[in-house]
C-alpha cells in the first residue's frame, strides 16, 4: 500500500516541481481536526477508500444491527460512513470557496466498482483527469 503511494508522490513531486506547496497525505488519524488554510495546502492524497476496518467490534455490532432490522449491511451502513470520512478528508483541501487543491484518489474502486459513483456524487463538482499534464496546467493557472 505505502510503496504505490510513494509512487505517486514521487511522480508528482518530480513532475510538479518546486511549485507545489504542501502535500498532505490523509491518513484516517488526520482526517477529522486537521486545518492548513489556504495556499498552505494544495494537494490531498487519499490511499484508499476509508472503509472502517471489518474486525472493529463496535462497527461490527453496528452491522449485524442492521442485519437484525433487515437491512444490508454494506448499504445501508459501511458504504454511507465510508462516504462520510471521504468528504471529511476532502474537506481538509476545500476549506472556503476560494481555495482549490488536487484530489488524488488512488484506490481503483473509485471507477472500478459501482459503488465508486456514490463516493463521486458525494463531493463537489470537479475535473476529473488521469493525466499528470491536467495537474500541471491547473497549478500552472495559479
Amino acid at each position: 500500500m505505502f510503496s504505490k503511494l510513494r509512487s505517486v508522490l514521487e511522480m508528482l513531486c518530480g513532475r510538479l516541481g518546486s511549485d507545489l506547496y504542501v502535500f498532505f497525505c490523509f491518513l484516517a488519524s488526520f482526517r477529522e481536526g486537521v486545518d492548513v488554510a489556504g495556499d498552505a495546502l494544495s494537494v490531498v492524497v487519499i490511499d484508499k477508500l476509508p472503509f472502517a476496518a471489518p474486525d472493529d467490534p463496535v462497527f461490527e455490532a453496528r452491522l449485524e444491527a442492521v442485519r437484525r432490522r433487515g437491512g444490508n449491511p454494506f448499504r445501508d451502513e459501511q458504504l454511507p460512513q465510508a462516504v462520510i470520512a471521504l468528504k471529511q478528508g476532502v474537506g481538509r483541501l476545500i476549506r472556503t470557496e476560494s481555495d482549490r487543491g488536487v484530489l488524488v484518489l488512488c484506490d481503483p474502486r473509485i471507477t472500478g466498482k459501482p459503488y465508486g459513483r456514490v463516493f463521486m456524487q458525494s463531493l463537489p463538482q470537479f475535473a476529473v483527469t488521469r493525466r499528470i499534464e491536467d495537474v500541471q496546467l491547473f497549478f500552472a493557472r495559479g
